[in-house]
């Protein structure tokens, strides 16, 4: 499946600092969710399916990436 990305609303967590070294999120058709690098808003996006995305949002609130 293939996404018209050129109109997405990309967004960064508000727990962002003021620096670029960020990712952006946008809420997809289909309810899809789009993920790109801040620095390189033209590079390409990750698309993710409704079922992958709330398996690594779980997986980061969870702590699984928090580094010890």
């Amino acid at each position: 499946m293939s996404f018209d990305l050129v109109g997405a609303r990309w967004f960064k967590s508000t727990r962002s600092g003021a620096g670029k070294d960020c990712v952006e999120v946008a809420f997809l058709d289909a309810d899809h969710v789009g993920v790109r690098d801040s620095k390189n808003p033209g590079g390409g996006a990750l698309v993710f399916t409704p079922r992958e995305w709330d398996a690594f949002t779980a997986r980061v609130t969870g702590g699984v990436f928090d580094r010890s």
